[in-house]
C-alpha cells in the first residue's frame, strides 16, 4: 500500500486493547501468553514472553511459536479491518526465521497491511526481539467471508 493509502485510519470503528483482550480470552492467545500491545492508525502490536512453553530443545524460541504470534496479530487486525457481518479467516502464512531468541527474553510482533482487498488482505507482520532485532519475518493472507448464523 502507498503511503497516501495509509494516510487515515485502517480500522472499521473503534478498538481498545481492553477489547482485544477480552475478544481472545480463553483462546491459544490467552494460553500463549500474547498481550497487545498498542493500535495505531494503521498497525497493531503484541507481545509474549519466550518461556519453557514456547522454547525448541535448545532454549530458543520455537518457530512455530513465532509463526502463531503473527498469525495472530496478522488475523486480529485484518478483522478489525472489516465490518463485522464479515470475519477474517487465515488463508496462507509464511516465514523466515532471522535470528535466534532465548528464553527469559520477549518478542513483539506488529502487523501492517500491504494489501487491504473486499475478499482477501495481505498483512506484513515483523517479530522483534525485546533488544529491537529481527526475529521473524511473516506474510499472512487472510480471507474475508460473509460471517455464518
Amino acid at each position: 500500500m502507498d503511503q497516501g493509502e495509509l494516510s487515515r485510519p485502517i480500522w472499521h470503528g473503534v478498538w481498545t486493547l481492553d477489547q482485544l483482550k477480552e475478544l481472545t480470552r480463553d483462546t491459544l492467545v490467552d494460553h500463549m501468553g500474547i498481550e497487545f500491545t498498542s493500535i495505531s492508525d494503521t498497525s497493531l502490536s503484541a507481545r509474549r514472553p519466550v518461556g519453557p512453553q514456547t522454547v525448541q530443545r535448545l532454549g530458543y524460541l520455537h518457530g512455530g511459536a513465532s509463526l502463531a504470534l503473527a498469525e495472530t496479530v496478522g488475523s486480529i487486525a485484518s478483522q478489525m479491518c472489516i465490518d463485522p457481518a464479515f470475519v477474517s479467516l487465515g488463508l496462507e502464512i509464511n516465514a523466515n526465521h532471522v535470528r535466534a531468541v532465548r528464553q527469559g527474553h520477549t518478542v513483539e510482533a506488529t502487523a501492517r497491511p500491504i494489501h487491504l482487498g473486499r475478499r482477501t488482505q495481505i498483512w506484513n507482520v515483523r517479530v522483534e526481539s525485546d533488544e529491537g532485532k529481527l526475529a521473524c519475518i511473516a506474510r499472512l493472507t487472510t480471507s474475508v467471508q460473509p460471517r455464518q448464523g
